[in-house]
C-alpha cells in the first residue's frame, strides 16, 4: 500500500526514557494512535531503562520495535543487562552512545529511513558532567554529524546527560549544524522546547514514559529510604499513574531545519 504524506516535511516523534513495564505498556497502547493522529513519519525512543528500570534485553528491544518505534537510543545503562552485549552488534536500530571507546560493541549513530523512504541520521551521545568516564561529547560531535550529512540533511541527536548546563551548551554549540538536539536521562520533562536561531529544535529533557507517582520512575518509598539512610536499596519501577512524555518535531526535508516542536504528555490508563 502506498504511504502518503507531506513530502517536504518530516514529522518526528521522540519518546522520553521508557522506564520498566509501565513505560513499555504505555508505549504499546499510545504510540500507534500518536502516529496516526499526527502523521508521524519516524519514531525514536530512549530505551536504556526499559528492563525493570535498568538496561534493556533483546526481547524487550524487539517488543518496542514491534510497537512502532523505529530507532532506540540509550545511555550509561545500556550494558546493565549482559545479554545485550552480543546482541547490539547485529541490531543497528539499537544505538549506544558514540563517545564510548571505538572498541565498544554496537553503533553510536546510523542512517535510517522514515515511512516515506527518506534518509534520517540519528546520533547518540552521553554527557561527561556527573556521568561515567565518557570521551568529551563536544570533541568529535561535528565530525560525526558531517559523516551523517554525507547522506542526509535531517539529523537528530539524543544527548543523554545529567547536567542541564551541559545539554544547553550542546544545543547552542550545534545550532544550525543538525536538525534536533534532544536531552534525555533526568526523566523530568522541561518546558524550554524551542527552535534555536539557526533552525535546530531543542529541549533540555524530553522526560520519561513511566509512573509519575515515583522518583524518576522508581518506587518512591525505597527511593526516599535511600536518601534517609544513605544505605543501598533494591529499586524497582513504580506502576501507578503512568504517563508518556515526548516531543513531536516537524523538520524541513530540504534544509534539515526544524519548523516546530511541541511537547507530548499523555496519561495511560491500564485495563485491569
Amino acid at each position: 500500500m502506498e504511504v502518503k504524506g507531506n513530502q517536504s516535511k518530516c514529522s518526528l516523534l521522540f519518546i522520553g526514557d521508557i522506564v520498566g513495564e509501565a513505560g513499555r505498556e504505555a508505549v504499546k497502547s499510545l504510540v500507534p494512535d500518536l502516529i496516526f493522529k499526527h502523521g508521524i513519519n519516524i519514531v525514536i525512543a530512549n530505551c536504556e531503562n526499559a528492563a525493570a528500570g535498568r538496561g534493556i534485553t533483546p526481547k524487550i528491544t524487539q517488543f518496542l520495535l514491534d510497537c512502532g518505534i523505529d530507532i532506540l537510543t540509550s545511555g550509561n545503562h545500556i550494558w546493565d543487562r549482559q545479554e545485550i552485549t552480543s546482541y547490539i552488534q547485529d541490531e543497528p536500530r539499537l544505538l549506544r552512545p558514540a563517545n564510548y571507546p571505538q572498541s565498544t560493541p554496537g553503533h553510536g549513530q546510523g542512517i535510517f529511513e522514515d515511512n516515506l523512504g527518506r534518509k534520517i541520521g540519528v546520533l547518540n551521545l552521553c554527557g561527561k558532567l556527573f556521568m561515567d568516564s565518557f570521551e568529551n561529547p563536544f570533541g568529535n560531535a561535528l565530525d560525526l554529524i558531517q559523516e551523517l550529512k554525507a547522506e542526509t540533511q535531517i539529523i537528530i541527536l539524543d544527548f543523554h546527560a545529567e547536567a542541564s548546563s551541559e545539554k544547553i551548551a550542546m544545543g547552542w554549540y550545534l545550532d544550525g549544524k543538525l536538525s534536533v538536539v534532544i536531552g534525555t536521562h533526568t526523566h523530568v520533562q522541561t518546558a524550554d522546547e524551542r527552535i534555536l536561531p539557526k533552525g535546530t529544535a531543542y529541549i533540555t529533557d524530553v522526560g520519561m514514559s513511566g509512573s509519575m507517582d515515583s522518583v524518576i520512575g522508581m518506587d518512591r518509598d525505597k527511593s526516599i529510604k535511600r536518601f534517609l539512610t544513605l544505605m543501598p536499596q533494591r529499586l524497582e519501577p513504580a506502576k501507578n499513574n503512568i504517563w508518556l512524555n515526548g516531543v513531536i518535531i516537524d523538520i524541513d526535508v530540504d534544509t534539515g531545519n526544524s519548523l516546530g516542536i511541541r511537547r507530548v504528555n499523555l496519561p495511560y490508563q491500564a485495563v485491569n
